[in-house]
């Protein structure tokens, strides 16, 4: 059976595995798409840049420098 993955999906099924097991959320993208039998690619164009899942990702990848820090006004 082939699962049907659309970005609705992909982000819920992200943050519950975040919440539920305490992962990042890059870790969580990969281990859904470990799960569900996904390539990592295909996922990725699952995620709009628009999305609160991308800026969640956005954020943990500049705090782990693997992207330049961005300046942001303060929340």
């Amino acid at each position: 059976m082939i699962p049907v993955i659309n970005s609705v999906s992909l982000s819920s099924n992200v943050e519950s595995l975040v919440s539920n097991y305490n992962l990042s959320y890059m870790d969580a993208v990969i281990h859904y798409c470990e799960l569900a039998n996904v390539e990592i690619e295909m996922a990725a164009q699952l995620i709009p840049n628009t999305s609160a899942l991308y800026s969640k990702i956005e954020l943990e990848a500049e705090g782990l420098n693997f992207l330049p820090k961005i300046s942001r006004l303060p929340i």
